[in-house]
């Protein structure tokens, strides 16, 4: 039985790059988002509320980073008839609303992300954006 292995980590300069990827891609649809990264273990290694982002959006911004690094999955990809019980079961802190995506390179779920403020499909289109500025699986 092994009692050690070797991971990888999302490092804050690869935090810092999909921060930037996703506020340049939020400006160029013209859309204020909250953009929120977290690593694997769920700690926020960066966030932004861009200015004209509704401050709520944050909170679930915060969620969808959340669940998307937990399941290492899409949001989305949460069964809507669940979606609502698990948002109460969780105290908010889980949620099928579209904008997580996990940050996945070379198979490994490294964290996830979770931009709100906007329709789900700009949640999701400035998402996938940060995403492919590392590499990552979109």
């Amino acid at each position: 039985m092994e009692t050690t292995q070797t991971t990888q980590i999302l490092t804050h300069q690869g935090a810092l790059k999909l921060l930037t990827a996703a506020v340049a891609k939020a400006e160029e649809i013209g859309q204020p988002q909250c953009i929120v990264i977290v690593d694997a273990s769920g700690e926020v290694l960066a966030e932004i509320r861009m200015t004209g982002a509704k401050f709520l959006s944050r909170k679930s911004a915060l969620a969808k980073a959340l669940t998307a690094s937990s399941i290492g999955s899409a949001t989305v990809n949460i069964p809507e008839e669940v979606r609502a019980l698990i948002g109460l079961a969780t105290g908010g802190n889980v949620t099928g609303l579209p904008g997580g995506m996990p940050i996945v390179v070379d198979g490994t779920v490294l964290g996830g992300i979770g931009v709100g403020s906007g329709s789900g499909q700009q949640d999701i289109e400035v998402a996938r954006a940060a995403l492919a500025a590392i590499g990552a699986e979109t």
